[in-house]
């Protein structure tokens, strides 16, 4: 179903993708810029968007449609969520919006599971993929962490910076200020992630293995570490702080350390669609430009990871 939303102000994923099966739960519909309105000469009914200053720069088909279809496992906040109206809401939503002004199409966020994005987008069920992506080199050339070619890869234009965080319960009980305290303990995460990478690479280097807990979404992970079945969640900083501050009230858990090996977040596009990308890429650099980006990143507290210019597979 797709459900029709605006945009609320409220007050404030590394993620990977891998191979798998879409599963779809829903369609959320974000609101831009590509309403219908009276043709001046009376009779008629004019696209606004073809009025955006880069609606040109857009395939046709994407012209046609006035849709960008986003992938996106919408379960990571503060960089998208769904708020207590039941509206996607968070960093990638208001980023999407403030790129549809600028393409003139709206950005329509499907909900799925964050391992099977990739999949989705390479059949042809996303346009992109917003979703707290790291941008990586495998990433691009579709390799699995083994090196292996699992996919077709894709091209990502960054938009943000994040590294990794340690996500300990309130008061640090077990002790924990590095990656090196994990050895031989249990860690929760999101399965197909950066943040499950590292914790695999930092297990080699241990003495006594790390135990994984691996999970479909974000909020299983945390509810591991809430309960007491991990001593850590593995995170990215936006995410990490953003729960540190809202979950039990800012009772439940704490940040500790620096983030880890910090990196770009990518709107990932198919390789087959250049002209998509190159428009977004566009649309980016004319937000950063306008100051729309920066209000979004003000909005949400996390300005700190702002890029100062739109490029294309900068991540290594």
């Amino acid at each position: 179903m797709t459900v029709s939303t605006t945009r609320r102000s409220t007050t404030v994923r590394s993620r990977a993708a891998a191979a798998g099966a879409v599963a779809v739960a829903g369609a959320l519909l974000l609101s831009a810029c590509g309403d219908q309105t009276d043709d001046a000469d009376g009779g008629g009914k004019k696209s606004e968007g073809k009025e955006a200053p880069l609606f040109d720069q857009l395939p046709k088909k994407i012209q046609d449609a006035g849709v960008v279809k986003v992938g996106s496992d919408i379960a990571y906040a503060p960089v998208e969520f769904m708020d207590e109206n039941n509206e996607v809401a968070g960093i990638d939503p208001d980023v999407a919006k403030a790129l549809g002004e600028q393409l003139g199409v709206e950005f329509k966020f499907a909900n799925g599971t964050f391992d099977g994005l990739v999949t989705g987008l390479n059949s042809g069920r996303h346009d992109v993929i917003m979703s707290s992506m790291t941008d990586t080199k495998d990433r691009q050339e579709g390799l699995d962490e083994s090196g292996k070619k699992v996919g077709a890869g894709a091209d990502f234009v960054d938009y943000f910076k994040a590294g990794s965080s340690i996500l300990v319960k309130k008061g640090n009980p077990d002790g924990v200020s590095s990656l090196d305290d994990l050895c031989g303990e249990t860690v929760a995460l999101q399965r197909g992630t950066a943040n499950e990478d590292l914790a695999k690479e930092q297990s080699k280097k241990c003495d006594k293995p790390i135990k994984v807990l691996a999970f479909e979404k974000d909020t299983e992970a945390l509810l591991q570490l809430k309960q007491g079945r991990a001593i850590a969640d593995l995170n990215d900083f936006p995410v990490a702080a953003y729960n540190a501050k809202t979950s039990g009230g800012g009772k439940d858990f704490e940040v500790v350390g620096d983030q880890i090996n910090a990196a770009p977040y990518g709107i990932a596009v198919s390789k087959k669609n250049t002209e998509l990308r190159d428009a977004v890429q566009a649309a980016l650099a004319a937000i950063m430009k306008n100051g729309e980006y920066e209000k979004v990143l003000e909005k949400w507290d996390v300005a700190n990871g702002a890029l100062t210019e739109a490029t294309v597979n900068a991540g290594q």
